[in-house]
């Protein structure tokens, strides 16, 4: 299915976000494997804006960052802030909230792809 102007600015704006995000781990506790989620979601954003990926690959690591969002949600949110609260729960806020940016994007890209999403 060919995607709209629409989508294809959408993956480009994407694909900036994720590879910003993948350069600023430098300074987190674990920055390799961030650092390679964010890459992940960049090729991934850049392959969706230049139609070059098939409509499972978003949906099958979409779902992966869905799980990885519920697994890494802290039972106490606190917030996104370090004077909200603990450091630990804090940084898995913001852990998870960053999967469950890339799974939203990534549904978003299998339904295009699909042709089931209309705009």
């Amino acid at each position: 299915m060919q995607i709209s102007t629409f989508d294809k600015i959408l993956g480009f704006v994407f694909t900036g976000l994720f590879g910003l995000s993948a350069v600023l781990q430098y300074n987190d506790p674990d920055p390799i494997l961030w650092i390679v989620i964010y890459t992940s979601a960049a090729v991934v954003s850049l392959l969706f804006a230049m139609n070059k990926i098939n409509n499972k690959v978003p949906l099958l690591l979409g779902i992966l960052c869905f799980i990885g969002f519920t697994y890494l949600y802290p039972s106490n949110f606190q917030g996104f802030d370090l004077n909200d609260g603990d450091i630990k729960t804090v940084e898995l806020g913001r852990e998870a909230f960053g999967l469950l940016i890339i799974a939203l994007v990534f549904f978003w890209y299998a339904l295009r792809l699909r042709g089931k999403l209309k705009i």
